[in-house]
């Protein structure tokens, strides 16, 4: 008999009204007919033409004219080739060319899903038992597109919960900072990831000792043109690339509310999307929290996994993970360390469940079979629904299993304290099945989540809907541990 579950009144929709303003490229010819075109209008002319489009945008974006001068920025090489210096531009001529190379993307209009609930570091003016929350979410924009959006949350001491209303704008980060690699170390990283040794060879002879990612790029686009016609040499001239283009740290303003902020696909590698952020408040150590992430970047073909890191999301460091372990979906960090060590959850072949040890939180290496498939509502694959909980009993999992008809359960299973590779619990029915008010949306069938929390003796799970927008369920955490405990296969 399965547990009983309550299902929260709460539901959140994803927003049409949500947009960005993003760079916009037609291609080198209409870029630089655009340009010239532009700078032939007349002062008057020009001024017509920006001065609605400001009033306008300025109700849409924080800072528009920010926007469009960091845009016309970006076309330096077009104002080379046109023998333009950008200073002498008109100001009001720089915006205008702004605007015509910029355009507006809605992140929220196809999907708001697969959220991840953590504690908010500020839990100030509250009273006993209320708790203040972050939830990310994969919100989905036109082209399939994924990126990770946050919602500041109150969970009262009944557990219920109010999700508080989004800022009136939407901001990607404001400073990029792309990392300074040194030779020595990031080549002995990349033989470690098990790439070509003389692919590596070669690029090694062209590298300064200290190189930035550009550097490397052009090296590396230089290379594939040598050898097009071997496809195999090509793959691990990616690999490199991947491996240094994965590295940055994105900065939001400080004047920015949590769902004003939006990690949005920055390399070549995450173009398709960022996908099922799986956020953990980690504790160190010496006491110190920090937040981490794992999320699945995609580039159309090659899923990545990376880890984000921060300590008061507005500023996140994003690095690679890589090793064995670090492959395909579901990668979800254990929230300390066990006998001194990282921890991590992973599903390497695509349908286990492993866990996986290391001194080094973004190396991941000799994965361990923990779970595979058993019960009949998840024979095609299971997974981690987020990182573990630590409970007095064990380790608490909320796991997904996939059965007939590619519906999404959710299940959960118990992990030994000591040893987390040894299950002592598995719910042998999944504690939630897809209803009729959940079962329609971009995916059918579908209830999913990336991360739960403890709360006044419950465990709350946020969870999306059919890959269309995201709910909530508690369910009571004395009867969940008794029975995950006591029943028998």
């Amino acid at each position: 008999m399965r547990l009983a579950i309550e299902r929260k009144p709460v539901k959140v929709y994803p927003d049409t009204k949500r947009v960005i303003a993003r760079f916009f490229f037609n291609g080198e010819e209409r870029a630089l007919e655009v340009i010239k075109k532009v700078l032939e209008f007349s002062d008057v002319k020009v001024f017509s033409l920006i001065s609605p489009i400001l009033q306008e945008y300025s109700k849409r974006h924080r800072n528009i004219t920010k926007v469009l001068t960091r845009h016309c920025k970006k076309l330096k090489k077009q104002f080379v080739v046109l023998n333009v210096n950008l200073e002498d531009i008109n100001p009001y001529t720089r915006l205008l060319i702004g605007a015509y190379f910029t355009h507006e993307y809605s992140i929220e209009s196809a999907a708001f899903f697969n959220p991840s609930i953590i504690e908010d570091p500020d839990q100030t003016d509250l009273v006993e038992g209320e708790k203040r929350v972050i939830i990310s979410f994969r919100a989905v924009g036109e082209g399939h597109i994924s990126s990770i959006v946050f919602r500041r949350a109150l969970i009262d001491v009944h557990n219920n919960i109010q999700v508080l209303p989004a800022g009136n704008y939407v901001d990607e980060a404001e400073v990029i900072k792309n990392a300074i690699y040194v030779k020595k170390l990031f080549l002995k990283k990349a033989a470690y990831a098990q790439i070509d040794a003389s692919v590596l060879e070669e690029i090694e002879s062209k590298l300064d000792d200290k190189f930035e990612y550009t550097s490397l790029s052009n090296i590396i686009k230089d290379s594939k043109i040598l050898h097009e016609k071997d496809p195999s040499r090509l793959i691990e001239y990616d690999k490199v690339l991947w491996l240094s283009d994965t590295y940055h740290t994105i900065i939001f303003s400080k004047d920015t509310d949590i769902s004003d902020r939006v990690i949005f696909p920055i390399s070549e590698f995450e173009r398709k999307g960022i996908e099922d952020a799986r956020f953990v408040k980690f504790v160190k150590d010496d006491g110190k929290v920090v937040y981490y992430a794992t999320y699945t970047a995609f580039d159309g073909a090659l899923i990545i996994p990376k880890l984000v890191q921060t300590e008061d999301f507005y500023e996140f460091k994003v690095i690679p993970l890589y090793g064995d372990g670090a492959q395909n979906k579901n990668l979800a960090l254990f929230p300390r360390k066990i006998n001194g060590k990282y921890v991590m959850m992973s599903r390497i072949d695509g349908w286990n469940n492993y866990l996986m040890f290391s001194d080094k939180i973004n190396v991941w290496e000799n994965p361990i079979l923990l779970k595979q498939p058993k019960y009949c509502w998840e024979l095609v694959q299971i997974g981690n629904c987020g990182s573990p909980i630590e409970t007095e009993k064990g380790w608490l999992v909320v796991t997904h299993g996939v059965g007939p008809m590619r519906r999404y359960c959710i299940g959960i299973s118990l992990l030994d304290l000591d040893d987390p590779t040894k299950e002592i619990g598995h719910l042998i029915e999944p504690l939630i099945i897809p209803n009729n008010d959940e079962r329609e949306g971009y995916v059918p069938n579908v209830v999913y989540s990336c991360g739960s929390i403890l709360s006044n003796g419950e465990l709350i799970i946020p969870y999306g809907l059919s890959d269309y927008s995201s709910s909530f369920a508690t369910v009571n955490l004395e009867l969940l541990l008794n029975k995950l405990l006591n029943e028998k296969p």
